[in-house]
């Protein structure tokens, strides 16, 4: 009983996954406000691509 006491107490000491996972959640965070600020200025995105468009093929 000692032994699987100290062995699961050295298991929930071992933090080498913590990293990753963190660097998961900061990933995933930042993809949702991409998500987010692309859906609130799509009209704008539009506008500008269509202008670029329309600029290049004007030359």
């Amino acid at each position: 009983m000692r032994l699987s006491a100290a062995r699961m107490h050295a298991r929930l000491a071992c933090r080498s996954g913590q990293g990753t996972t963190e660097y998961a959640i900061l990933v995933g965070v930042l993809v949702v406000i991409a998500i987010v600020a692309i859906t609130m200025f799509r009209p704008k995105i539009e506008e500008l691509w269509n202008a670029i468009a329309d600029g290049i093929n004007g030359l």
